[in-house]
């Protein structure tokens, strides 16, 4: 399918141990708090995350935000969240097999967003600048979108060789890319360091960025 790499198989499988790992947890308890911090999220606000996997990120940033949609395309992995759900009592998130990806993807058209985020997912999305314009159609106007993600790197921080993923992102490009797809740039941050080895046996440091944009206020002759 035209830009969808479809690891989703990947993670049903691991879908059942996803959150045993703990520096996992530490990076989606990292990142919620940056997007509390630059984002400044409120009662007011209907939010979205992509690629939410099992939640780890959706049920700090749903207690903040008047409703939640969290998408993914891991059966599994959103069965692991739906379970948290009916748990925790949290009754303002959503959870929903959607591939945002895919241009036949009709589920989110109707709807619109005042913050969109997301966590190590957009590494695994094809077509970039394309995806991002189908972000920005879902913000609405002025509305934020918070990416974490990694920093360019060097094609070894997945064990996987074969996995199929974008070596991290170059901060400048990205920005271009967001800019092309309607909008501002508005901080650009680390806010995470995996310290690991990597598949070739190196010690080696793979930084994560959270980045800001608003979404431009349309000019008149703009559709």
């Amino acid at each position: 399918m035209s830009g969808n790499w479809n690891s989703s198989e990947k993670f049903n499988r691991e879908a059942a141990e996803w959150d045993k790992n703990p520096q996992r947890r530490a990076v989606a308890h990292c990142v919620a708090k940056a997007i509390v911090t630059a984002t400044n999220p409120d009662k007011t606000m209907c939010a979205m995350e992509f690629g939410c996997g099992t939640g780890l990120l959706s049920m700090e940033i749903a207690l903040l935000v008047k409703a939640l949609t969290a998408i993914d395309t891991s059966r599994e992995m959103l069965a692991v969240l739906k379970e948290k759900i009916r748990h925790s009592g949290i009754e303002n998130i959503e959870a929903s097999c959607t591939n945002l990806s895919s241009p036949s993807e009709t589920h989110l058209n109707h709807q619109s967003f005042e913050l969109i985020f997301s966590s190590m997912t957009l590494h695994h999305i094809d077509e970039t600048a394309g995806f991002l314009s189908r972000l920005t159609n879902l913000l609405s106007p002025g509305g934020t979108l918070a990416l974490a993600d990694l920093d360019a790197e060097d094609g070894l921080f997945h064990d996987d060789p074969l996995e199929k993923v974008h070596h991290g992102f170059d901060r400048r490009e990205l920005a271009l890319l967001l800019n092309a797809a309607g909008l501002e740039v508005t901080s650009f941050e680390t806010i995470y360091t995996f310290n690991k080895t990597n598949r070739a046996g190196i010690s080696a440091v793979y930084p994560v960025f959270l980045v800001t944009a608003k979404k431009k206020h349309q000019r008149p002759g703009d559709h």
